[in-house]
């Protein structure tokens, strides 16, 4: 087995207010929802 973490994850979205839901409750409602999968950033960078 390999621990590789994914670069990518999924988040539900409402596409009439643009909440963030959970992805169960977003297959759900099909019509009024979006899943999308967001890229995971590389990590936090500082400022000078």
């Amino acid at each position: 087995m390999s621990n590789k973490k994914s670069k990518t994850s999924k988040v539900g979205r409402d596409a009439g207010t643009g909440k963030f839901i959970k992805v169960i409750e977003s297959e759900r409602r099909k019509k009024t929802t979006i899943v999308e999968t967001i890229k995971k950033s590389a990590g936090k960078r500082k400022k000078n």
